[in-house]
Parts: structure tokens; C-alpha cells; sequence
């Protein structure tokens, strides 16, 4: 990888990082943050946790041709100047209404289409898997990071400080834009067309990543009251648990993330769709003790951080160049569709009183995601 290769994947890697890092900070506490607001239902509050994806989902596909356009930069800073107004709007707000109304402005500060597509534009093709595993491989660390500070902090001053921490960063990240090497415009579309960004193949990427999300948002509406109800855990205590799950994790997804070009990443989607599967089953039969929820954690963390840094990676080299920012928008919002379903399924199956049935009901869809990636690969091995 040249230097300005290199410069340009780690800039914008840790933009993506700072950005991402104020929406997962938010996750393991948010919704026992929405359940003391006023208005609050359960179904409100899995929409308060998922209604960043509803705005995400609608904007990526439109910004992400945008920025083929008229240039990736401008859409970025567009995007984390709106989603800085979205973290103050929902940090100000004493409401259920007012934090989702904050959380849909966040959203439609829709730019991880953009920065996935701006990474392709700065690398050469024999080393963008390498360069967007780097990315995801950064998502997946600013993920960590936030499960262990965001309780730490959320305990220690309250979430509305998390809400402004994430205005501040994005202004921080917008301003790191000025570190950037010249990077090549891509060549102009003629056409806004997204056709082609709807290929079977693409599709089937895409629809991974909205399980995969809708597993996760679904899954962190339940958690924290585990932890707390089931487990009797203080919210600032959350943090030990994850901690020491997402390191273990590391021993599994590691591995996994540096063996998946060599062991071909059909295999290891389904091993990591396994993990996640299993984990959701350990959580909804034997959530009661610590033991087993710190296992099932460790199972999902590292099925979660595969998938987080492989399927971008995969998805930017079946896409064609001149449609990239298209392609890799209908992923982000697949991606950002799922976390807000997941948002809204977690609220349904929790207004039961039972985070175990939101747990079944994310090991369902695994089960789903299972069956379609077996039946994916019969038909291409047939082929």
C-alpha cells in the first residue's frame, strides 16, 4: 500500500471511528435511558434506540449518488454537521418524542456510503479488500471502545453528556477531513440511475447486513435490562461485563477476520452467523446467571465483528466502480433498515416484560439468515 494510500484509509478510517463511536456509546444504555423519560412506552423505546436507521436507511442510497456526482467531501461534512444538530437536539430533550426526533436527525446525517465509497476512491483495486477490512476492522474497535465507555460515562455524568460528546466529535471529525491526501475524483455518472446497484449478488450482501443489524439493535433494547433486572448489575458496572466479553471475542474474531481470504469468506459468514446464534440462544434459555450471559456475549461479539468488517469489505470489490457510491449506499442502507426494525421488534417483544423473547426472536432471524446462506451457496456450487 503507498503512503497516500495508507494516510488516506487511516483518516478516514478514524473519521468513521469518531463518527460511529457516538451512536454505539449510546446502545448498551439508551434504552434504560428512554424508559425515565416521560411518554415512554416499550415500543417507544425500542424506536428511540432504532430510529437513527429509519433516516439512514432512506438518505444512503440518494447522498451515496450524490457523492458520485459532486465529490465525496462535501456530503461528508453535510452529513456530520446534521447528524451534530440530531446529538444536541436529543441531548436538550426531556421526552420520549424529542430524543427520537434528535435520533431521526442523526440519522439523516447519512455518510457511511460515502466514506466506504471515498476509501475505494483512494485505493488501488489490489488493495481495497485490505483497505476496507482496515475500515471495518476500525468500526469494529470504535464499537468496543463505546460498550465499555459509554456506561462508564453514561453513570458517571449522565447520557445527555454521551448526546453532547457525539455533537463534539462529529464537528472533530468533519475538521480531520483537512488531513486527507488529494484523492481522485471518481468519474461523473451520467446517470443518477441505482439499477445496477441491485444486482443478485450485491443483494445478497445487503441483506446480510440488515440481519445483521436488526440482530444487534434488537438485542442491545433487551440487554441492558438483563444486566440490570436479571442480573442486579448497577449501570455502572455494565461496562465490566463487556469487557471482558469483547477481549475474549478478540481471540475468535481475529483469527477469523485474518484467515477469511484463505478459507473463502462463504464458510466463515456461516461460522460467524453460528456464533450469533448461539449466543442469542444462550441469553433467552440461561440469562440468569453471569457465567452464561458473559459466554453468549463472547460468542456474539466475535460473529458480530466478523461480519462488521468482512461484509463492507466484500461488497466493495463486487461492485463496479462507476456505481460504487450507489452500491455501497443501498448496503448502508440495508444496514441502517435492519437497526431500525431491530429497534422496533426489540420494543414489541419487550413490552412482554421478558428480554428472553426479543433474544428468541433475534436467534430466529439467525436461523433464517442461516438457511438462506446455505441455500445461497448450494446454488453457486450447483452453478
Amino acid at each position: 500500500m503507498h503512503a497516500d494510500e495508507r494516510r488516506s484509509v487511516g483518516v478516514i478510517a478514524l473519521i468513521a471511528m469518531i463518527r460511529m463511536f457516538g451512536l454505539f456509546a449510546l446502545l448498551p444504555v439508551l434504552s434504560l435511558y428512554a424508559a425515565e423519560l416521560r411518554d415512554a412506552t416499550p415500543l417507544l423505546i425500542g424506536l428511540a434506540v432504532g430510529a437513527y436507521g429509519l433516516t439512514q436507511a432512506g438518505l444512503q442510497v440518494p447522498l451515496g449518488a450524490l457523492s458520485d456526482r459532486v465529490g465525496r467531501l462535501p456530503v461528508i461534512v453535510g452529513g456530520l454537521l446534521i447528524f451534530a444538530a440530531g446529538s444536541l437536539l436529543a441531548g436538550a430533550s426531556d421526552s420520549i418524542y424529542g430524543v427520537i426526533a434528535g435520533r431521526l436527525l442523526q440519522g439523516a446525517g447519512a455518510i457511511s456510503a460515502t466514506l466506504t465509497a471515498l476509501i475505494s476512491d483512494a485505493t488501488r483495486d489490489e488493495v481495497r479488500t485490505r483497505s476496507m477490512a482496515v475500515f471495518g476492522v476500525g468500526i469494529g474497535l470504535s464499537f468496543m471502545i463505546a460498550m465499555v465507555i459509554g456506561p462508564l460515562i453514561a453513570g458517571h455524568f449522565g447520557v445527555r453528556s454521551l448526546f453532547w460528546a457525539a455533537a463534539v466529535m462529529a464537528i472533530v471529525a468533519a475538521l480531520m477531513l483537512r488531513l486527507l491526501p488529494e484523492i481522485p475524483r471518481p468519474v461523473r455518472r451520467a446517470s443518477w440511475s441505482i439499477v445496477p446497484a441491485f444486482r443478485a449478488d450485491l443483494l445478497r450482501i445487503d441483506f446480510y447486513v440488515f440481519l445483521l443489524h436488526a440482530i444487534m439493535t434488537a438485542t442491545f433494547v433487551a440487554l441492558p435490562f438483563l444486566l440490570t433486572d436479571r442480573l442486579g448489575m448497577a449501570l455502572t458496572d455494565h461496562w465490566k461485563i463487556y469487557v471482558g466479553a469483547l477481549v475474549v471475542s478478540l481471540a475468535i474474531a481475529v483469527p477469523m477476520i485474518m484467515n477469511d481470504h484463505h478459507q473463502g469468506r462463504g464458510r466463515l459468514i456461516g461460522l460467524a452467523v453460528i456464533l450469533i446464534v448461539a449466543a442469542q440462544l444462550a441469553l433467552t434459555f440461561f440469562g440468569f446467571s453471569s457465567l452464561p450471559v458473559f459466554l453468549a456475549l463472547v460468542l456474539y461479539f466475535a460473529g458480530f465483528n466478523f461480519l462488521e468488517a468482512g461484509l463492507p469489505a466484500r461488497l466493495s470489490v463486487l461492485a463496479d466502480g462507476e456505481v460504487r457510491g450507489a452500491s455501497l449506499g443501498v448496503f448502508s442502507s440495508a444496514q441502517f433498515l435492519g437497526a431500525f426494525v431491530g429497534g422496533l421488534i426489540g420494543g414489541r417483544f419487550l413490552g412482554q416484560g421478558r428480554p428472553a423473547d426479543v433474544f428468541f426472536v433475534c436467534a430466529l432471524m439467525g436461523g433464517i439468515w442461516l438457511a438462506l446462506h446455505g441455500f445461497g451457496n448450494s446454488r453457486r456450487q450447483q452453478k
